[in-house]
């Protein structure tokens, strides 16, 4: 015999079936069967022992454990025993671990696998140490490429739901401040001026410098019941309590004109481009063009009690009215009777916005006895949706930059709720005020909101993103800058 080959003595089990008797071919096979069975047994078992002499190369890859923490899996190193049978047991554990790793759970006929230990009393590192753990995304565990075209599957990550800062980044007095739910007495020009009412004066705040100037003074026989920017942002409409519609040039702090028409006091005002509509207490609508000389030309009637509500849609072809008798109106640029009618409101309707982002999407909201927000299509003349807010609604804004709205609320929780649409998700609720959130505007640039109420004061809050990081996490605006007056 060569030198070079191995020589490994014959177990029992081999001498048995060289000794067995020849007499049936049947039971030759059964043995032979069995050896082979077994001799695969023994190549999978980690107690098959081979002589000292050479070592065995096989095409498996067996890292080394000699670094292992074999007691993440229950197991007993080899090196910690010195008994046959502890081996034993330890090799059918790994065997069973690497046949259900391989072939699956089908292949452990059984066996009970150990119990995962606790992660908070094991040290943090893998068994099999090939390299350094490293942090993998989680389209790298899926079972396709991340390029394939998976039907169903969503492969963009996950987005952090925005930051909206709980509290107002400014607080301005504002004494005189109705508490009136009928009176619309704040707004924002496109030119970054805020128009508040105050008794019988009209100031501007400028939001840029904090600048403050009294526009007019109406005196003691008169109050201001609504305030409205003109698009271009120069000129401001003023309603009063007598029922007259005042044009101011903001600029000049000059008064251009005043209009008559109504017979009691007007609460709501709508601009588009150079028409103007007035709604009063009176439950008519006045349509007016500053260019003419007449004081308006037309009249719109409908309403059985105070118009409340007035906004013309982005495209200037159509105003939606809120009245105090829970009508909603549709009106076309030239019909003088409405063209849509929705009833469905409980309460007062003065909470009115059409989104920016959908032609012919409206939302309204209702009073103390409705408290509802709804949703209207009115292309297909349709009911949308209906959310019920749990308190009176006195105000609704778009956001111009994403899909949101914000709404302002009365009794009886006086909270603002930024909500993402159409999912009607809360994305914040905003607390502060102590009376009913009576007044909203929005700013020009689409990001900060104002709100007044009954207890005299005006909060500035940044609830919306910007147009070029609308995924933003910044909080700017979030910290307290002081309180100051607004006159």
């Amino acid at each position: 015999m060569d030198d070079s080959t191995l020589q490994t003595p014959p177990t029992q089990s081999a001498l048995r079936t060289l000794i067995a008797p020849s007499s049936s071919s049947s039971s030759q096979l059964n043995l032979s069967a069995e050896a082979a069975s077994k001799h695969i047994d023994r190549l999978l078992n980690s107690s098959y022992h081979t002589g000292p002499s050479r070592t065995i190369y096989s095409d498996r890859f067996i890292p080394s454990r000699s670094g292992s923490n074999f007691a993440l899996f229950d197991l007993v190193s080899p090196k910690a025993s010195s008994t046959a049978e502890g081996r034993e047991d330890t090799s059918s554990a790994y065997a069973t671990l690497l046949r259900t790793a391989l072939f699956g759970p089908e292949a452990s006929g059984g066996v009970a696998f150990p119990a995962t230990p606790d992660k908070r009393s094991t040290p943090s590192r893998n068994i099999f140490r090939y390299k350094s753990e490293t942090r993998r995304s989680m389209h790298s565990l899926l079972p396709f490429g991340f390029d394939e075209a998976v039907q169903g599957v969503n492969h963009s990550p996950v987005k952090a739901p925005r930051k909206v800062p709980r509290s107002p980044y400014k607080v301005l007095d504002a004494p005189a401040l109705q508490d009136d739910f009928y009176l619309n007495l704040v707004d924002w020009s496109s030119h970054n001026v805020l128009a508040v009412g105050l008794g019988n004066c009209v100031y501007l705040w400028n939001a840029c410098s904090s600048k403050v100037t009294k526009l007019c003074d109406l005196g003691i026989d008169d109050s201001v019941c609504s305030v409205g920017w003109a698009q271009r942002g120069t000129h401001l409409a003023v309603g009063t309590s007598n029922g007259k519609v005042q044009i101011w040039d903001a600029s000049r702090c000059k008064r251009v004109r005043t209009m008559e028409g109504h017979r009691l006091r007007v609460g709501a005002l709508a601009w588009s481009s150079s028409l103007l509509s007035s709604g009063g207490r009176d439950k008519t609508i006045f349509q007016r063009d500053i260019r003419a000389q007449d004081d308006f030309v037309s009249k719109l009637s409908g309403h059985k009690s105070e118009v409340c509500g007035l906004k013309w849609s982005y495209d200037n072809r159509e105003l939606a009215s809120g009245g105090n008798d829970n009508r909603l109106f549709v009106w076309n640029q030239h019909s003088t009777q409405p063209v849509l009618k929705y009833c469905e409101h409980t309460a007062a309707v003065k909470a009115i916005a059409w989104s920016p982002h959908l032609h012919g999407l409206l939302a309204s909201g209702g009073g103390t006895a409705d408290r509802c927000i709804r949703f209207w299509n009115t292309t297909t003349n349709s009911h949308l949706s209906c959310m019920d807010t749990g308190s009176q609604v006195c105000n609704l804004v778009w956001s111009k930059n994403v899909n949101e709205l914000v709404s302002t609320h009365g009794y009886s929780q006086n909270q603002i709720i930024v909500w993402r649409y159409p999912t009607m998700s809360k994305l914040a609720t905003l607390t502060g005020h102590t009376y009913r959130v009576l007044y909203l505007a929005i700013s020009p640039d689409g990001q900060t909101i104002v709100t007044g109420a009954g207890d005299e004061t005006l909060r500035f809050w940044n609830v919306f993103p910007s147009p070029k990081s609308q995924n933003t996490d910044s909080e700017i605006g979030a910290s307290f800058l002081g309180r100051t007056t607004i006159r």
